[in-house]
């Protein structure tokens, strides 16, 4: 006797759409495609919008073959559901030379035009490390690039977001022909968070420009920029506090020994900003910048500073004495800092004393991170202040560095010293803590 019925479907025929979404969400592009073969349901869910809003294209200088084949990929995928994207991150992978730079034009003009005729959702857009004032771009190729990604800006401008371009590297005028093209439209933007952080080439006095200012008053919905000391001047700190002030709330400032810091900046600027934009923090990364004097005219008692990062990239200078830094400096931010980096070389000065001391003066410090020549006896005497609830600490990360090869004496204190506060530790810290030897 025959059997009429039908054959029984496995579970997942009845899995439902918004659960299918999720398990092609975590598939890679290959194993979509190959999903989209079991059945027409699958298929459907392949060509849904929502699994197609954020790309990322890595151009590889140097590219494998598997690497060319996931490259060719993301990218004709990104051409073919661009319009439902919303964010796209492009990277370059270094070394590269001018060949590579060549076809990364041509594919990225192409790119960008596609995405500027079907796509009017992208909020977000993120091109880091472009350094366009390297030698392997060339004076047409680079200058073709810059007016194809400014059109491709002013085209999104309405609905952009977010903006990165980190590393660009580029002149005065091309980057504010860039930063202008946002705002082309109706002569002002909304966009609320734009990443200029080594934008414009090496010691550029970016502060004392007009043109800058000018750029920079066109933004009046910003809540988080990031960028360069070498952009900051009286004059920026009050086309922000004019335009931004009822929406910013974070500065992302490095500040880089090769850039020009030795502006003076006015304390009032700083204070008149902090009252008018009343959820501001500041958060600086120094490079290289160690010496009291510079860090005296940067670091102003009125700056509502949350963070500071300071780090002289294993550099050593008997100049660069950080005991006048962390006794008189930093203590000014003792009831806003939230979190503090400090990567010294600091062979020639112990700090023990004088680090505890401002961890402990430090009210609202729950970040710690240091890289130094600091004593194991340093974390011993940390931790039981931490036990004591007389610092409020969650994360303490530490490199101590010692002039021996041979730490094997301080790798065993330091396990000790674990031992002893190892409830504190395991239920309440996020805790790293290891020797260096810097010989």
């Amino acid at each position: 006797m025959e059997d009429d019925s039908e054959p029984e479907q496995s579970s997942w025929a009845y899995l439902p759409d918004v659960c299918l979404r999720h398990v092609f969400h975590w598939l890679d592009d290959r194993d979509r495609s190959r999903a989209a073969l079991v059945c027409k349901k699958w298929s459907c869910t392949m060509n849904s919008g929502s699994l197609w809003r954020c790309r990322t294209i890595t151009f590889y200088g140097q590219p494998s073959r598997a690497r060319t084949l996931e490259f060719q990929s993301a990218l004709w995928y990104t051409k073919k559901f661009g319009k439902y994207l919303k964010h796209l991150e492009i990277k370059l992978s270094s070394p590269y030379n001018s060949p590579f730079i060549k076809k990364f034009h041509v594919i990225m003009g192409g790119l960008l035009s596609h995405l500027g005729k079907c796509n009017s959702h992208l909020v977000s857009l993120s091109i880091k490390y472009l350094e366009l004032d390297c030698l392997t771009w060339k004076n047409v190729v680079r200058a073709q690039f810059i007016k194809n990604l400014a059109a491709f800006l002013k085209r999104i401008s309405n609905q952009l977001d977010y903006l990165n371009l980190k590393g660009a590297r580029i002149t005065l005028e091309e980057g504010c022909e860039l930063l202008n093209s946002l705002s082309s439209l109706t002569n002002r933007s909304f966009i609320s968070e734009i990443n200029i952080e080594d934008f414009f080439s090496l010691h550029l006095s970016v502060y004392s420009s007009p043109l800058f200012h000018q750029t920079m008053s066109k933004f009046h919905r910003l809540t988080i920029l990031t960028f360069n000391y070498n952009c900051i001047s009286d004059e920026l700190l009050d086309i922000l506090r004019e335009h931004n002030s009822h929406s910013l709330c974070t500065l992302n400032i490095k500040c880089h020994i090769h850039d020009p810091h030795g502006q003076v900046i006015s304390g009032m600027s700083w204070a008149n900003l902090a009252k008018r934009a009343p959820k501001l923090n500041v958060n600086f990364f120094f490079e290289r910048v160690m010496k009291h004097d510079h860090l005296a005219r940067i670091l102003l008692e009125e700056i509502p500073v949350r963070s500071i990062s300071l780090r002289s990239c294993y550099f050593s200078d008997p100049d660069w004495t950080m005991r006048p830094t962390l006794t008189n400096l930093l203590p000014a931010y003792w009831h806003i800092l939230q979190k503090l980096t400090l990567e010294l070389n600091n062979d020639h000065e112990l700090l023990d004393n004088e680090l505890l001391q401002l961890i402990l003066s430090c009210k609202r410090l729950l970040f710690l991170k240091v890289w130094a020549f600091l004593s194991v006896s340093f974390m011993e005497r940390l931790l039981q202040n931490r036990a004591e609830r007389k610092c409020i600490l969650t994360t303490i990360k530490v490199r101590i560095y010692t002039a021996q090869d041979d730490s094997t004496q301080e790798e065993r204190l330091l396990a000790d010293i674990y031992r002893k506060f190892k409830y504190l530790i395991d239920s309440e810290l996020n805790y790293f803590v290891i020797t260096y030897p810097m010989v």
